[in-house]
């Protein structure tokens, strides 16, 4: 089976959302869709550590009628230097972390993108992360690329299919909204990523702090140590 995952391209996510590109044969970034118009989306925003404790960093995103554009065309707002003060944050709550002198040089970039919108700025994130976690770039789709149609379940199953799959594995909290039903009458099998988030050591915390950025995990164990933890998971629930 070719198995499809499909995720909005997210703020520096969180492990699962690695996880789950690992466990697909082909990933699709949904972009085509409206972006989020709460404050708190992931879209454009993520947890760190601070200071032992979980606190939001956020890519700024344009509000009134621009923030009724896709996810790939919203626009990142005008803040002066909104990207240095995220990687001031990174810096001055990590810079002692492990493998800050491995993951720091990569990231600098990545957070410092100029791109101008949300989408093509995480987007790059995510693909650069997950080329040095060890995926193939060529994995990785655009639900804008692709000739889809319908919305919800309708749409997701327009787009595993267009991307050449029959199996599509749904997250852990899809149960909520999706059509389950509709992917068997489609002939699209359903899977659950059923993610188990895995835990490991955190600088500076007394008590593991879980559904970070991956930053966090990249900053406690590199990018070797990162895919270690991911494959352990990945080896126990994969479809």
């Amino acid at each position: 089976m070719k198995v499809v995952a499909i995720h909005q391209p997210n703020f520096f996510p969180w492990l699962g959302y690695f996880d789950k590109i690992l466990r697909s044969d082909c990933f699709v970034f949904l972009d085509s869709v409206q972006m989020p118009l709460t404050g708190s989306s992931y879209p454009n925003r993520v947890s760190i550590l601070m200071g032992g404790k979980p606190s939001a960093i956020q890519i700024p995103a344009v509000r009134g009628i621009e923030a009724r554009a896709t996810i790939r065309n919203a626009s990142i707002a005008n803040v002066p230097k909104c990207r240095e003060k995220i990687l001031t944050t990174v810096q001055q709550n990590y810079a002692k972390a492990p493998f800050a002198k491995e993951i720091l040089p990569v990231l600098t970039p990545l957070i410092l993108n100029p791109a101008g919108t949300i989408g093509d700025y995480n987007e790059l994130a995510i693909r650069k992360i997950s080329q040095l976690l060890g995926q193939p770039d060529e994995k990785m789709v655009r639900a804008s690329d692709l000739s889809t149609s319908g919305a919800s379940t309708d749409l997701l199953i327009s787009i595993v299919k267009a991307a050449g799959g029959n199996t599509y594995m749904a997250g852990g909290g899809a149960g909520g909204y999706q059509e389950d039903n509709k992917f068997s009458a489609a002939g699209v099998k359903l899977v659950y990523q059923e993610f188990r988030h895995p835990v490991y050591s955190q600088f500076k915390s007394g008590t593991f702090m879980p559904g970070l950025s991956i930053i966090d995990a990249l900053m406690n164990l590199g990018f070797d140590g990162t895919r270690t933890l991911l494959d352990s998971t990945v080896s126990k629930t994969k479809p």
